[in-house]
This record gives structure tokens, sequence and C-alpha cells, in this order.
């Protein structure tokens, strides 16, 4: 069975940083790209990164662009989120997928492969 599996989420103090990983089982990691997207209470899930399969472009949604950083390591079947300078507006819960979509100010970019995996999310509270 197909299963990605999220951690690293906490509670951290506004101007600190996390780093969020999403670990793949069931299926060939490196045969898809990888999406985060985050959810808001009350709100549709917003993607914010995206990485291709084989880690060569990554593209992120303007409001975590030179924050946030996604990486892969296919070998180990794992994907990274690293988050820098969190403020009390990225309180979110966090999600990974297969599927990447991402509006930016360069336009609108998604991935929707034939198999969509999510995993069950992590919760990320910044708060002093």
């Amino acid at each position: 069975q197909e299963r990605l599996v999220e951690s690293g989420g906490g509670l951290v103090q506004p101007g600190g940083s996390l780093r969020l990983s999403c670990v793949a089982s069931g299926f060939n990691l490196e045969e898809f790209a990888v999406g985060w997207f985050r959810q808001f209470p009350g709100r549709q899930r917003e993607g914010i990164a995206c990485i291709t399969d084989d880690g060569e472009v990554k593209t992120y949604a303007d409001s975590v662009k030179y924050r946030f950083t996604i990486s892969r390591d296919n070998v180990h079947k794992i994907v990274h989120l690293q988050m820098t300078s969190l403020e009390p507006e990225d309180t979110a819960v966090y999600f990974c997928s297969t599927k990447c979509k991402i509006r930016n100010s360069l336009g609108s970019y998604e991935i929707t492969p034939h198999t969509i995996v999510w995993g069950q999310g992590t919760q990320v509270t910044a708060s002093s």
C-alpha cells in the first residue's frame, strides 16, 4: 500500500525554524514529484512547494519563497521541507503528496500523477 508519512511539526517561537520530513513506503518515490501543502482552519489546502522527481526543479509559493527550502533524497525515499523565519501566519497543518499545485507571481504550476498519495499531515504552530 502506498503511504506518505510526515513528521517534524511542532511548536516554535516566531522567527524560529523547523524541518519537516515526508517518508514514502509501498511505492517508488523517485518516480514522482512531491508537493508540500498546508491547510489553515476552514480553508482549502494550498500548495507551497514542489520538487520534481529528479530534484532538479523546485517551485515555491510567493508566501514561502526565500524562507522555505524543499529537498529530497531518493535513495532513502524522503523529502524535506526546511522552514525558517516562521511566523504565526505559517501556523497550519502541513501535508506532503505526490501531487503538486503551486500558484505564484509567475503563474500556475501543477503536476497530477496517475497515483495521488497524501500523508496524514503534521501540525506546525508558530507562537510565543
